[in-house]
């Protein structure tokens, strides 16, 4: 995934997202060659499972 589907999917901003990546609360992800940062869809699914058993 690309951040901005993660921040479309999320409803965040770019400035959130680096919050949670600076206090290391961000899913796991990955730079590609270029410089992009990309999420893989399964450490997203994961992550966002872990919120809902710490919400639960």
């Amino acid at each position: 995934m690309t951040l901005q589907e993660v921040y479309d999917e999320l409803g965040i901003s770019k400035s959130t997202w680096n919050d949670w990546k600076n206090k290391g609360r961000a899913p796991k992800h990955f730079k590609l060659p270029n410089g992009q940062v990309r999420v893989r869809r399964a450490d997203y699914d994961k992550w966002l499972a872990t919120l809902e058993l710490v919400s639960a």
